[in-house]
């Protein structure tokens, strides 16, 4: 996933138990646990005239966690991955010291048809011990992930630990991200179930909370480790995610994260002088963006 521009809703706002704003970072929170960016890939009709296809960009000191609702998305890196993922299930790559890959739509999909396309694109920051590891990509099937049931809710534990349980995909801090679908109104327990800061993203439906009515699109990080009680609408989806918070700040620079400005400043020129870690089998190049000048 290229950030080409980050998200901030400047109207974010304080209910109490919450902070309410439009995906991460927003003004009043720069990171909730090691998560650092969400980028929501709404419900897109993909077809003949428009397909996905993100060119080859670099990352580093994170790892991408991709989360698919509907379509497919074809992943190749440097280190010589490729890997389809379908709705449901997990890719997660971890940069470390330098990767570079595309986000492509399959071939079988160029067939003339359209198809919506929708899911999650995260990234989630290493500890500073861990941001020179070597990269590595997994690939986590849904049959594979923690599922349950709770009266009307239905919950996937994506990646982490939470409510007891522990996902396959291979973390590298204390943290957590878990969906969940509710068919009829429930309450929503987080008390004692996860660990750390915790925010709750609503896709679709909506929640109320401390008196307040909050539809989707928006994300609630809880200030309290015994908030307001969390009433869920029906059909609603949500995504609760966080965790321990690393002790020392992320500085992110369009696809880097790092705990160094000077390590940022190196991946960017080497990323411009092409010496930075590169496909074999795809020339495609997404330039650095030039820095913003403003209005003349």
């Amino acid at each position: 996933m290229s950030n080409t521009g980050m998200i901030i809703e400047e109207r974010s706002r304080d209910i109490g138990d919450f902070l309410v704003g439009r995906l991460i970072p927003f003004r009043k929170k720069r990171m909730i646990g090691p998560f650092v960016f969400i980028d929501h890939m709404a419900p897109t009709q993909l077809g003949p005239d428009k397909y996905m296809d993100v060119d080859q960009h670099p990352h580093i000191g994170l790892s991408t966690l991709t989360y698919l609702f509907d379509g497919e998305i074809m992943h190749e890196d440097s280190l010589g991955t490729k890997q389809l993922i379908k709705p449901g299930s997990v890719n997660w790559m971890t940069a470390g010291k330098g990767v570079s890959h595309t986000e492509r739509t399959p071939e079988h999909l160029r067939n003339g048809n359209t198809f919506v396309a929708q899911g999650y694109q995260i990234w989630v920051a290493l500890p500073q011990a861990l941001e020179d590891m070597e990269p590595n990509f997994y690939h986590i099937e849904a049959k594979d992930l923690p599922r349950w049931k709770d009266g009307d809710a239905t919950f996937t534990l994506v990646a982490g630990e939470g409510y007891g349980k522990k996902s396959p995909v291979p973390v590298y801090s204390p943290l957590f991200m878990v969906e969940i679908k509710t068919s009829n109104t429930c309450r929503l327990n987080i008390n004692g179930k996860l660990k750390g800061e915790i925010g709750i993203c609503i896709d679709t439906g909506s929640i109320n909370t401390c008196g307040e009515v909050i539809e989707k699109g928006n994300i609630l990080v809880s200030k309290v480790e015994d908030s307001c009680d969390i009433v869920v609408s029906p059909n609603s989806h949500l995504l609760l995610f966080g965790g321990e918070v690393l002790p020392e700040e992320r500085y992110i620079d369009w696809n880097f994260v790092s705990t160094s400005k000077e390590k940022i400043a190196k991946a960017k020129k080497d990323w411009e002088n092409k010496t930075f870690p590169m496909m074999e089998n795809d020339s495609s190049y997404v330039p650095l963006p030039k820095p913003f000048q403003g209005k003349k």
